[in-house]
């Protein structure tokens, strides 16, 4: 959307008809039920925004079952987000841009589904602009200025174009990063005045302060990010769980600390067994039978994140060559019960595998995909409360947290209390993709022993390069340094 005038070749179903103008609700929730759609696909919530960010990270280690994913957790050069997020991202913002230019011709419309599709398009809008300027460029509280040069933000584009010549003529430069967060803060705010809820897979104004809390974080704006925390836990939308409750939550279809996920409703749209998260995370079809051949467990958790829940494996009982007879030594940590071992169908030595994604919706490789979970706010807060001082505050909810998870409560000051909310981070969201930008909005080298691995963050790999293809029909595009 950038440049490159083929990004507007897509299958008609999944776009926006010009000819059909956006003047009628069906039309508009059409294009709306689109512009969701394109959080599934692998570049973007359907593997990526979450595996293999976790590869890029301390999170796990690659098996070679498939030989994916493995360039990204050696972080070797241009093995980084690929240009489908780019391209599928900036389509999608197209379309949201499209509806809101559109809003005002809408044939019939009551001012509740103008204010609906309003705010649906603007936190998703707010969302493709969040993940793109996380990716692709520094995030605020920890940006590397390598001499003179600024990689600054992204192309924020605020108009929709309905043809390719249009798009290509754009030309669109990189704004500034806190231009961008100030877009996203925009869109979110307003997002919030005009939603109320009508489900998880739709956005909320919950959902939106959610993502502003979370928005927040990431710039460094503390008090924001404790008061959105604040209001997204005051909202009725998700509920934060704990003990069993927490981890049989994790075997619905709807996991009910979602506040946003992104929805696979039927067994056409499952992504299937090569890329999607319950194939990359586990050899496992099911928990029915460990025998039954699924995915091909490309990812599976280090030594360290092992560490963390106590996990070796574990025979049960009966014979050594059944796979069901195994499971896993595990601690007081409830979250040790979102591992266990896998199989040997696929030669993949039985290894101790993540099953937060495995068939919960009832069909293989397309499991629900929580963005937003509620417990989130409650480590946010605590981030927050640190940075701005409030030292007992952040204590406290640090501890009410771990609570939650079955671990006693620590008594820490000052830069070891911070790790330990940082650590805390690591071990909810392990195989959720939080990590990589954890320690990227904390100027933290990465760290590996398998694969062995040290990426100071002043290398450039901590950022991928934006798609040549868009650098080289726009000159006004500036690339990432090193590519």
């Amino acid at each position: 959307m950038t440049s490159c005038d083929d990004l507007l070749q897509v299958d008609p179903r999944q776009s926006i008809d010009a000819s059909g103008a956006l003047n009628t609700p069906d039309a508009v929730d059409a294009a709306i039920n689109s512009v969701y759609a394109r959080l599934r696909p692998v570049s973007n919530y359907g593997r990526d925004l979450l595996a293999l960010s976790d590869a890029l990270a301390d999170v796990g280690q690659t098996t070679s079952n498939s030989g994916r994913l493995i360039g990204e957790n050696n972080n070797q050069p241009n093995s980084h987000f690929g240009a489908g997020l780019w391209q599928n991202s900036y389509f999608a913002i197209n379309e949201a841009n499209l509806i809101l230019d559109g809003l005002s011709n809408v044939q019939g419309a009551s001012p509740a589904q103008l204010a609906r599709w309003e705010g649906e398009a603007k936190f998703l809008r707010a969302l493709y602009y969040f993940d793109l300027v996380k990716v692709y460029s520094y995030i605020p509280t920890a940006i590397y200025q390598p001499g003179v040069i600024d990689e600054g933000g992204i192309p924020l584009v605020l108009e929709g174009v309905i043809t390719s010549d249009a798009a290509f003529n754009r030309k669109s430069s990189r704004a500034t990063i806190p231009a961008v967060y100030d877009q996203i803060y925009a869109d979110l705010e307003s997002a919030k005045t005009l939603l109320t809820s009508r489900g998880t897979q739709f956005a909320s104004s919950g959902a939106a302060s959610a993502l502003l809390s979370r928005v927040a974080l990431y710039r460094g704006d503390w008090a924001k990010s404790v008061a959105e925390s604040t209001a997204a836990l005051a909202s009725a939308v998700g509920s934060v769980q704990s003990g069993t409750g927490y981890v049989n939550g994790w075997k619905t279809d709807i996991n009910p600390e979602s506040m946003f996920e992104v929805r696979f409703s039927i067994a056409g749209e499952s992504i299937g067994v090569n890329e999607s998260l319950q194939s990359t995370y586990s050899t496992l079809l099911n928990l029915t039978n460990k025998n039954s051949q699924g995915g091909w467990g490309d990812f599976i958790p280090n030594a360290r994140v092992r560490g963390f829940f106590g996990l070796t494996p574990l025979l049960v009982g009966g014979s050594a060559t059944d796979n069901n007879n195994y499971d896993v030594t595990r601690n007081d940590d409830i979250r040790g019960f979102l591992y266990t071992t896998g199989n040997t169908v696929r030669g993949a030595g039985r290894q101790i595998e993540s099953i937060k994604f495995l068939s919960k919706n009832g069909f293989a490789y397309g499991d629900n995909i929580p963005v937003i979970r509620k417990s989130e706010m409650h480590l946010n807060r605590a981030e927050a409360n640190y940075q701005l001082n409030n030292a007992a505050d952040a204590l406290a909810e640090l501890n009410a947290f771990k609570g939650l998870r079955g671990l006693q409560p620590v008594e820490l000051t000052g830069q070891a209390l911070l790790d330990e909310i940082l650590l805390e981070r690591f071990k909810e969201f392990a195989f959720e993709g939080h990590r990589f930008f954890d320690l990227k909005r904390y100027g933290k080298d990465i760290v590996k022993t398998t694969p062995n691995v040290l990426l100071p963050f002043d290398d450039f790999k901590f950022l991928p390069p934006i798609p040549q293809r868009e650098v080289d029909g726009n000159p006004n595009l500036n690339q990432n340094r090193g590519y």
